[in-house]
């Protein structure tokens, strides 16, 4: 039989099956070992590893004792099965073994700027430098290989649920999408600038004024933003889609079951949310003190105000007598079963890294299991006639632990024991404490949640926890800009439409917008579009927009709503933070083939670059950089 030029199989194709055939393997070499006169090649390529022998009686082994890690060969050989002591259940090639016949050096390889075998740790730099290299490590390029899955499945969910994949224009207008464009100069049109798609939105809406129904695309987006872990510099891409004729149920119900499939493909064993609640987003703050909560944790803030009204505990009664806007939120750290209890060092940490974060400290009241039960019902109701006590404990029951602490001591033992009962917090329990004008602390008292939870290991790590965030306000106060702003996408239908434009306080609107959220990262945000022209306008103006400018600026939009726009609406999921997930990676550099680094710079190609004084003529642009 002729053997192809390169190769008869794959690196990860062989079988105990293969046994006694001659195939020929074409890849990289991995990893070269001697073993006392036999020399081991494993050699590698995009779909496995084969280990592949040869002794010092082989025509080929002064060529095999040259080679490297890196170097591309072609081997020859027999497929043989290796001692069953020897088998590496690891690999799907380990029941077998080539002996080598005859090898061809197809590269060599210098040394190595970085090492590609395993997945060491090693300076970002060189690792962008030498991406080619670095793709070529396993978990990565198994990252990137998954991240082509998860689109393929993406694609054909949105397929088998009725939708049409279309591709929208990249060279567009600049649009108010909350980030600065990327801005193209036009050499036919000197002054003039394109804009690089923050999004696909305006075209999508387009396209369901024009009676397409069902939108999707895999789209890139254009963002000129700071880089962060969870967002690249530049470019990302989203799963794109539009619908018409719906409301946001009809949208979450579509679109909700290719989510979660496509999860369940990918979760390796982890449980997906089947039914995602929806949460309304006044909810998620005060219950997470967050619009993208980790449902993973169990944890729940809780409003206990009450119990520092008037109380000892002067440093948050104080606040609340002078601003009755003031609130005392709990963040309550129940144990898990059997774990070591929560004492004063714990509460500490947890107060050290508030001050860490700027904050002037974290209070704290943590429990103890009651020695003396008489002793502490006496301290704590003493006052109490017979009766009243008798009907505490018929709705309470007995008293399981007594609360420690500075807070404890201010605050007193009947009120510290309304908030242990309160929170259902026992023996080896904690509570911290987070006061002023919820709108200022909220954040704060989300990420305390989340300290909490990752350091008492209360996390469930193995789900995807999905969720709707649902009925956003529609404005919000711009305190840089002293004026009204879009909280949200400024395309959105306010709740109410026009007569709540005319009649509500603005502040006060919520809009028909909602977010997916999984695992406490934002994965999709969508709304039921505005699709009425003078309801568009209305909108607009609150911001200080002109009817002129509306015109103007979304020219192509209020055009097409005086033709005949059906109701719509849809959502973006992005696919680059959803990939990251699914590879349990921790920042998206991890499962982007070619990113930029945290300056915004690709040191692969070396861009950006500057330009040479032809193409700045040719396109009328003269250069004034600020030093």
């Amino acid at each position: 039989m002729t053997l192809h030029r390169y190769r008869s199989h794959t690196c990860g194709a062989l079988t105990a099956n293969d046994a006694g055939n001659n195939v020929r393997l074409s890849g990289w070499v991995h990893r070269v070992r001697d073993h006392g006169g036999l020399l081991f090649i494993d050699l590698r390529d995009n779909y496995g590893i084969t280990q592949c022998v040869i002794d010092p009686d082989s025509a080929a082994f002064s060529t095999a004792e040259k080679v490297r890690s890196e170097w591309v060969l072609r081997i020859d050989g027999e497929v043989k099965p290796r001692d069953p002591s020897a088998v590496n259940t690891n690999i799907s090639t380990g029941a077998i073994e080539i002996f080598i016949r005859d090898i061809e050096v197809l590269s060599v390889a210098k040394e190595l700027p970085l090492p590609v075998f395993g997945d060491a740790e090693y300076p970002e730099d060189i690792r962008l430098r030498y991406r080619f290299l670095d793709l070529r490590r396993e978990k990565l390029h198994n990252n990137i290989l998954k991240r082509t899955r998860v689109i393929s499945a993406m694609r054909s969910g949105m397929g088998d649920a009725g939708f049409t994949e279309f591709s929208t224009p990249i060279l567009t207008a600049s649009s108010p999408e909350g980030a600065r464009d990327f801005l193209v100069p036009s050499r036919i049109h000197p002054g003039k600038f394109f804009a690089l798609p923050q999004a696909p939105q305006q075209y999508k809406q387009l396209l369901m004024v024009a009676g397409f129904d069902r939108y999707f695309q895999v789209a890139p987006c254009f963002r000129d933003e700071d880089p962060r872990a969870d967002r690249l510099p530049g470019e990302f891409y989203q799963l794109d889609l539009e619908m018409s004729f719906v409301t946001q149920e009809d949208v979450w119900n579509t679109v909700e079951p290719v989510i979660t499939d496509v999860f369940e493909k990918f979760a390796e064993g982890k449980r997906v949310t089947k039914n995602w609640p929806r949460i309304p987003y006044d909810t998620a703050i005060r219950k997470y003190g967050s619009d993208k909560p980790d449902l993973r944790n169990p944890i729940e803030l809780q409003n206990v105000t009450e119990h520092f009204v008037g109380s000892g505990f002067k440093v948050f009664a104080n606040q609340i007598e002078a601003d009755p806007k003031v609130e005392v939120w709990a963040v309550p750290a129940k144990n898990k079963a059997g774990a070591e209890p929560i004492g004063r060092a714990f509460c500490d940490r947890m107060n050290a890294w508030a001050q860490g974060e700027g904050q002037p400290g974290l209070g704290y009241i943590f429990f103890k299991k009651v020695l003396n039960v008489t002793e502490v019902e006496a301290r704590i109701f003493g006052e109490l006639s017979q009766e009243a006590r008798e009907s505490y404990f018929e709705r309470y029951g007995t008293i399981e632990a007594e609360g420690s602490g500075p807070i404890a001591k201010n605050l007193g033992p009947a009120r510290t024991e309304a908030i242990r009962r309160e929170l259902g917090l026992t023996d080896g329990d904690a509570v911290f404490f987070v006061a002023g004008r919820p709108e200022k602390f909220y954040k704060f008292a989300g990420e305390a949640r989340t300290k909490v939870g990752t350091d008492l290991g209360v996390v469930d790590t193995e789900q995807y926890a999905l969720c709707w965030i649902v009925d956003f306000p529609f404005y919000e106060w711009s305190e840089e800009e002293k004026r009204i702003d879009f909280a949200h996408n400024p395309f959105s239908m306010p709740q109410g439409g026009i007569d709540a434009l005319n009649s509500a306080d603005p502040l006060s609107l919520k809009a028909y917008q909602y977010d997916a959220v999984c695992n406490g990262f934002e994965i999709a945000s969508g709304s039921i579009r505005n699709q009425e022209p003078e309801t568009m306008v209305k909108a607009f103006e609150i911001t200080g927009k002109s009817r002129e400018e509306v015109e103007e600026q979304f020219g192509g939009l209020y055009r097409a709503f005086q033709y005949g726009a059906p109701p719509h609406g849809g959502a973006a999921f992005g696919i680059d933070r959803i990939v990251m997930l699914l590879c349990g990676a921790q920042n998206l550099r991890e499962i982007t083939a070619f990113p930029m680094n945290q300056q915004a710079e690709d040191l692969l190609m070396g861009a950006p670059s500057p330009a040479d004084n032809k193409q700045l003529r040719e396109l009328s642009i003269r250069l004034n950089v600020q030093s």
